[in-house]
This record gives C-alpha cells, structure tokens and sequence, in this order.
C-alpha cells in the first residue's frame, strides 16, 4: 500500500517536468493528506505552522521541536504515495544541527524540506518579528543540507523572509547566493501584491521558484495558472484546509450546543462507511484475509 516508484525526491522532480504549475495544497496531519490525494493533487505540503497548531494548539512562534515535526512528516508521508514537501524551519541550529535534519527529515520519506534564514526561535512568515541571520550563515546551512543528503533528488528548498524585512534588492540577492551554494529551488516569501509576485518571478525566472499561496489578506489571490505565467513552477496553499475545517467544526459544535443532537448536523458530515474508506480499510481486509486473520466489517443496520 501507498508505495511510489523510485525516490520520494525523484517523483517530486517528476512532477516538476510537466508543462504547468504543480499545486501542493497544505496539511497538518496524514488524513488531510489522504485527502489531497483523493483529490488527484500532484504533491503534497507539510506546514509548519498547522503542525504547531494542530499538534501543540500554538501559534507558528518556534515552539515545536525537530522531532516533533519530524514525526508529523513520517505519518504523512507513510499515509501516501505522493512526494512530500515538509517545512524544516530554519534547520533548528548551526550547520551541523541541519545535517541531523536533513537525515532525519529524509529518512521519514518526505521527498525534500525547506529552510528558512531566520534566526532561532522562527516566527511565521507573515509575522512582524522576524530576525534574519546573515546571508553568508544561511548559504552555509543550506551547503550543510546538500552535503548531508543520502539521495542526490531529495530535493532542498531555501527560503528568504527578506522581503517583508530588508526589501526586494536583499531578498533576491539572498535567493541567488542560496541557489549558488547549492538549493535546487528557491523561495521569496511574504510577498504581498502582484507587483511583487511578477517582478521576483521575473528576476528569478532561471531557478525553481515556490510561491507561498498563504490564506491571509496580505496575500494577492493569483491562481496556479498566473503564478506560473508569472515564472512559479510549484504553489503551495499552505493552510487553507486546516482554516476550513475549524470553520465546519465550529459551525457544527454551535450547532450540536444548541440542540443537543448529532441530527441537524449529519448531512455535512461523511458517512461512516466513507470515513473508513478514507482510512484504507478495504487494503487491511484484504491483508487480514491473506494472512488468515478475522475480517474486519462494519455494523449493518437493519
């Protein structure tokens, strides 16, 4: 079950090849994982920042740990066959502390990582209380990344939050000396008009470019199709689905509150039967009944 051909990074670069935008929308867990791929999707993203909301009820502050993300990004990926890319924060230390991250990363299956050149503890993104390390400093981790990789595909990702910090000029200089020491894809974040999004895609129109899709008014709203005419070859939507589940939920909970009853609410809800379906049970029947174990089934009611 839930097996790829070749490398986890060899089916990222894969999916890289094809003429259009790869889309990898955002999950925190291995359902929504599971989900993505239902849906057909050609790669999946692992957020950071839902990852410390889901797992620590927190916000993206540089709470959660190496391992606790680590784990996250081997049930995700282990969930699906699609590559995975997983958010590594700033690689939780000096060069050497990214080498352990990049092989413990790579042995949970994630088909590559990013990592961004903020200094410890990390703040999101879109936060206002970012600090940058020195270009020179985070051009070394990402040389450490490279030189600690087992599998040449496992793909490394470099992330600058110059923009929203030091300006324009800064954040490409920082996104060509990372490609320079070594990132095989590069990504501005904090971009927060169209303008912005054309004139880095033009500027970086050599490189891979990620574009950071993120569920928040400072973000324009462009679809895959106009980032990639602007120069993006990946788009990742990093919680979108996570912000669309609390709301269902809260709905629901008000609603269940209210009433007192599970009834208003079941039609928005999956059927039993789907939600186990989800889960893969039919793969496990059919191992349960390969090696002589009970069959599992589901109540029916008459």
């Amino acid at each position: 079950m839930w097996q790829q051909q070749g490398t986890p990074g060899a089916a990222l670069r894969k999916a890289l090849t094809h003429d259009g935008p790869v889309i990898a929308p955002g999950v925190t867990d291995a359902l929504m994982a599971r989900l993505v791929e239902r849906a057909g999707f050609p790669v999946v993203y692992m957020t950071g920042a839902g990852t410390s909301l889901t797992r620590l009820g927190v916000p993206d502050l540089g709470l959660i740990t190496a391992s606790e993300m680590v784990q996250n990004a081997s049930c995700i990926a282990n969930a699906v066959s699609l590559p995975v890319i997983a958010d590594a924060d700033t690689g939780y230390g000096d060069p050497l502390n990214v080498r352990r991250t990049v092989t413990m990363y790579e042995q949970s299956g994630v088909a590559g990582i990013h990592l961004e050149d903020q200094m410890l503890p990390k703040r999101c993104g879109y936060f206002d209380t970012k600090r940058l390390v020195e270009v020179d400093e985070h051009a070394m981790r990402i040389q450490a990344a490279v030189d600690a990789r087992h599998d040449d595909d496992f793909m490394i990702i470099a992330r600058t939050d110059a923009l929203s910090m030091t300006g324009l000029d800064d954040a490409l200089a920082r996104a060509r000396a990372y490609s320079k020491a070594g990132a095989d894809a590069v990504w501005v974040d904090g971009i927060t008009t169209e303008e912005q999004a054309a004139e880095i895609g033009g500027a970086l129109k050599d490189l891979i470019l990620i574009y950071d899709a993120a569920p928040t008014p400072a973000a324009p709203m462009l679809s895959a199709d106009e980032l990639w005419d602007l120069g993006y070859n990946i788009v990742i939507m990093p919680n979108i689905i996570m912000q669309a589940l609390i709301k269902t939920a809260e709905e629901v909970l008000d609603e269940i509150k209210e009433t007192g009853s599970m009834r208003s609410v079941m039609e928005r809800a999956v059927s039993f039967e789907y939600r186990q379906e989800i889960g893969g049970l039919s793969d496990f029947q059919r191992l349960q009944a390969k090696y002589g174990l009970p069959v599992t089934t589901t109540m029916q009611v008459s």
